[in-house]
């Protein structure tokens, strides 16, 4: 038998978090003895952390508070112990003596980091100068049977914040985001200002007098943009469905119907890779105005915009990641020809397919072999022109056979009225003036279709229906479509379409 304590095996991480997870399991058993309800109904808050410690007065009246939230710290010192209580404003201290608390002290003895109580009591100062609560009365509002990862905080001499043991790991943090949100506090500020971001917007439109509206997820023809969509079955019907790729083509029926402007912030669903920029499951805004076109829209996105920043931000200009990004109006105006010259020295405007191909060889561009002149330009665009826009830019009037929905351009052969908005390097949004001509939408189309027989899965399908109520006639429109979460990671410097989706896809966890 080795004797040596050193070759005795380690504890695992998972033993040592069974262990952990056991013995709160024997607290929970014992707060049922001692006749204490480990998940009571309600509580009575009425105090939040934050509006405590901003409006305390050392003024020698005694003011009584009761708050509720998670405890995420404790220190126990005989016959009395500190605690800080976290809630949704922030964390506060709580000071809690066997003499005011009485039998509860004992109780409090089988509470843990993470566990959930209310508190009563009266602010104070204590002597190292913390405005805190002193106890009178608390209650045990849910035990928690599984440890936080708690992240520690100290300041140096310097006052600088030092953290120790983050919960920084990414997969971690996106596949238990109800962990990030309790122990990493800046997170829960990114989707506050998400929030906002929606509140602005729809008070934008609201007082412009656009009406918010709600069109079908499950769709018979997906349509609205070049994506495969997820497929599902609808078993009282006996037909399958698609998810939505937009909600373009229903709001343009609404147009028809006579609205004059219509928009909905629409959870769409595309069947493509995910990156740091693509989630398959995002959010777009998608606003349609009639008897406007393109160039009125991008007056509109170029003020809404600057008016968002400036709401959630406080200004126009501010940094994203290692870059300034200033939203000051006006937004550069550039044809999407003119970036490409501008950035390859390539003049691609009347090429041919074969020609197109030439070119993008020559860039050391891979072309697949069913794709278009639509595909090879969009390629030389995406690899040398995009990740170079910084500042926000508008790149206008794209080849007709790129945009099936968009309006002939009235001066630009081969053209279309069409811009997309870059910045810092991904597309924001995307705008036209829409197609409202019947006989040329039903042409659109048939080119498309002809693209899926070629292998372009992305093509877009016909839309009999759609076709139908353009023949009812719709007048001159403006549509936009921007992305949330893109605007949302721009406005609190996320460099990931993760951060800003409480819940991202993931791979399944086993």
């Amino acid at each position: 038998m080795d004797n040596n304590p050193q070759s005795a095996p380690e504890k695992t991480h998972l033993e040592e978090l069974n262990e952990l997870m056991i013995r709160r399991r024997q607290e929970l058993d014992e707060l049922v003895k001692h006749g204490i309800n480990p998940y009571p109904y309600l509580f009575s808050q009425t105090n939040y952390s934050g509006e405590i410690l901003s409006s305390f007065k050392d003024d020698g009246q005694q003011v009584n508070v009761s708050i509720a939230g998670r405890i995420m710290s404790i220190r126990r010192m005989g016959k009395a112990s500190f605690c800080h209580v976290q809630d949704s404003q922030g964390k506060i201290q709580v000071y809690l003596k066997k003499d005011d608390v009485g039998e509860m002290y004992d109780i409090f003895k089988l509470l843990d980091i993470g566990d959930i109580v209310g508190v009563e009591g009266f602010v104070f100062r204590t002597k190292m100068g913390e405005i805190s609560i002193h106890a009178r009365k608390f209650e045990v509002l849910s035990k928690s049977l599984r440890p936080l990862p708690i992240v520690k905080e100290k300041v140096d001499e310097k006052g600088n914040k030092i953290v120790y043991d983050p919960f920084s790991d990414k997969e971690l943090r996106y596949r238990q985001r109800y962990v990030d949100l309790v122990v990493n506090p800046g997170v829960k500020e990114v989707f506050i200002k998400r929030a906002k971001i929606l509140r602005i917007i729809r008070k934008y439109f609201d007082e412009r007098g656009y009406i918010e509206v709600e069109t079908p997820i499950l769709q018979p023809i997906y349509g609205g943009a070049f994506a495969r969509p997820f497929i599902t079955h609808h078993n009282a019907l006996d037909v399958d469905l698609y998810l939505r790729i937009a909600d373009e083509l229903y709001l343009k029926r609404l147009i028809v119907g006579g609205f004059d402007g219509v928009y909905e912030f629409a959870k769409d669903f595309r069947n493509e890779g995910m990156d740091r920029s693509h989630n398959p499951e995002f959010t777009m805004l998608e606003l349609y105005v009639a008897y406007k076109d393109y160039v009125w829209m991008m007056n509109l996105v170029e003020e809404m915009v600057s008016t968002i920043a400036k709401e959630v931000v406080g200004a126009t200009k501010f940094k994203v990641g290692d870059n300034e990004i200033d939203f000051t109006s006006p937004w550069k105006r550039i044809s999407m020809f003119d970036a490409i010259m501008e950035y390859t020295g390539k003049q691609l405007k009347g090429k041919s397919e074969q020609e197109l191909r030439m070119i993008a060889k020559e860039l050391k561009i891979e072309i697949e072999p069913g794709a278009d002149s639509a595909a090879v330009i969009d390629e030389i665009f995406g690899e040398f022109v995009e990740p170079k826009l910084i500042q926000p830019t508008f790149i206008t009037d794209y080849p007709v056979e790129m945009s099936p929905l968009a309006k002939k351009h009235r001066s630009e052969q081969g053209f279309v009225e069409r811009f997309e908005v870059i910045v810092n390097g991904h597309e924001l949004c995307n705008a036209f003036s829409e197609l409202n001509d019947p006989l040329d939408q039903r042409q659109r189309f048939e080119e498309q279709m002809k693209l899926r027989v070629r292998g372009n899965e992305e093509a877009q399908v016909q839309d009999e229906d759609y076709l139908r109520a353009l023949e009812y006639g719709m007048p001159p429109t403006a549509g936009l479509g921007i992305g949330i979460d893109r605007l949302t990671m721009l406005l609190t410097n996320q460099d990931s379409i993760r951060d800003v989706i409480f819940f991202p896809q993931m791979k399944p966890e086993h």
